[in-house]
């Protein structure tokens, strides 16, 4: 009767490992963390655009896409992650388009370097003031993202030199569990750009150490760089753009002077000058 005790209670305790079972084991643990990294490659697919016209105009535009995967996982976090950013959208007077419950375009206008600067930092450095109040044990944890944009500008009266630098600090970004532990590697969960258009082109500058290298379209108009997760990217350009008000300006001051030569056959202060 013992025995039979003893056997049947076997039945329910694990085997005790052996050299030769690890190896399977760790294998299925490595096979586990690859399939995962696969179901959730380019799980987010975020675009943003710097659209500059002229001095007062701009838009800053930002396409983002959520992978099948993502949703059917947890299709609840994806959905209370787009309301954030529509929530964040209409702080800074933007609007947004949903296509889906997967896509979404937000455009939020800016009318001078300033506000691009003020708007681009606080979308993406909220500060915590839109974090959703429905948090589960289950809810994935995204690290915050360190993203900072500054604008130095100087006017020559008819035309504005800028110069941009951005920096975007990638390297905590990482799919947490509850317990802290990795699940998703950096470079699997995110696929980013940046692009810049303005009306007449831009100059890489000041290369240095993380600076990573855009891919130049319509004749250097547009520039888009691909941002790497896991690591720390920055680049700095310059570019020039027309001032409304200074060319506006000098469009008025030449009207004014055609009509009083149709009126008085002369220029201000030339017939003094015959006198």
């Amino acid at each position: 009767m013992k025995d039979l005790q003893f056997q049947s209670l076997s039945n329910y305790l694990p085997p005790l490992p052996t050299p030769h079972s690890l190896l399977p084991k760790r294998l299925r643990i490595i096979g586990v963390i690859l399939l995962a990294s696969l179901l959730l490659a380019g799980c987010v697919k975020y675009d943003v655009a710097v659209n500059i016209k002229d001095e007062n105009h701009g838009a800053i535009v930002q396409q983002i896409g959520l992978g099948e995967q993502l949703t059917s996982f947890s299709n609840e976090q994806a959905t209370e992650w787009l309301k954030s950013i529509q929530r964040r959208a209409r702080d800074l007077e933007g609007k947004t388009k949903r296509f889906s419950n997967r896509a979404i375009v937000v455009t939020i206008p800016f009318n001078n370097g300033t506000e691009l600067s003020t708007k681009f930092n606080q979308f993406f450095n909220p500060g915590g003031k839109h974090t959703s109040k429905r948090k589960t044990s289950e809810a994935l944890d995204l690290p915050n993202l360190d993203s900072k944009l500054n604008l130095a500008q100087r006017n020559f009266f008819v035309v504005q030199r800028n110069q941009l630098s951005y920096q975007l600090d990638l390297r905590s970004l990482a799919v947490l569990s509850a317990n802290g532990n990795v699940i998703v590697s950096p470079g699997s969960l995110l696929d980013l750009q940046f692009s810049l258009q303005t009306p007449w082109g831009a100059e890489i500058v000041n290369q240095a150490a993380n600076t990573i290298t855009p891919r130049i379209y319509d004749d250097g108009r547009k520039l888009v760089w691909t941002l790497i997760p896991g690591q720390l990217n920055r680049f700095e350009v310059v570019f020039w753009v027309p001032s409304p008000i200074g060319i506006g300006t000098i469009i008025i001051g030449l009207l004014v002077l055609g009509g009083f030569y149709v009126k008085y056959k002369s220029f201000p202060g030339q017939s003094l000058v015959k006198a």
